[in-house]
């Protein structure tokens, strides 16, 4: 069973089918029309991790691989205890994260809490944390945000806040257009890695703007982790 959304679950489901398995691709169901993988898809919650451990039992799952956003941390973690509860072996596919150029100006923080205390005020805030994070930016003195997500979030919305509802992927000149539209002069994002949404990095390198980054949430410990499709389908097949 393959847990998430992301383009590489997407992949690894497709090259698992390939491969003549049989694949169930399990979506948390909170992003509004997600693209769905090849092969059997279930949608929704478990319930916790004794949800996840009652699922992978009751389906004799065989292996269990969680492809997941990076930032899915309750997810990982219900992975882990679930997996250690039935014996079901555990794979944490994460795409790599992305590395500070020499042209950039990066200020890497442990939280969304940390980024928010490190804006400089005033500021205009170029904001793709997602939806979730909206109210950890709101009421900042000073601080005024284009908030950009694929589903809306939960009304009300701040009066500091513009929401832009986009899906990736992007082209830099698109990012560099944004920017200068709107007139932003800080860049706050997760360290999610991949190729769908770089683009605004290297807007933000060329047009000069400071990037706060937030870093990824530790891995579970003993958990074993790779960073390529083709290394978790190897891992999968035995």
């Amino acid at each position: 069973m393959i847990l998430g959304g992301t383009a590489e679950a997407r992949a690894l489901a497709a090259e698992l089918t390939v491969r003549g398995l049989h694949v169930v691709s399990s979506l948390a169901g909170r992003v509004t029309n997600p693209r769905l993988p090849v092969g059997e898809v279930r949608e929704g919650g478990f319930g916790g991790p004794e949800g996840l451990a009652r699922y992978l039992a009751d389906e004799r799952i065989d292996a269990l691989v969680d492809a997941t956003h990076p930032f899915a941390a309750r997810m990982t973690a219900s992975a882990a205890s679930a997996a250690r509860a039935t014996g079901v072996p555990l794979l944490v596919l994460r795409r790599p994260g992305w590395r500070e150029g020499q042209d950039d100006r990066w200020l890497r923080v442990p939280s969304l809490e940390e980024a928010a205390a490190r804006l400089p005020r005033p500021s205009r805030v170029f904001l793709t944390t997602g939806r979730r994070s909206l109210p950890v930016f709101t009421g900042l003195d000073g601080v005024w945000l284009l908030a950009r997500s694929v589903d809306p979030p939960e009304p009300p919305v701040p009066d500091n806040a513009y929401v832009l509802l986009d899906r990736g992927p992007y082209t830099v000149a698109g990012e560099r257009a944004l920017i200068r539209e709107h007139r932003l002069d800080v860049l706050v994002t997760k360290d999610s890695g991949g190729a769908m949404t770089t683009a605004k990095l290297v807007a933000a390198r060329e047009l000069g703007l400071p990037v706060i980054m937030v870093d990824r949430p530790p891995t579970p410990p003993g958990v074993l982790l790779v960073d390529s499709v083709a290394d978790a389908a190897a891992w999968a097949q035995g």
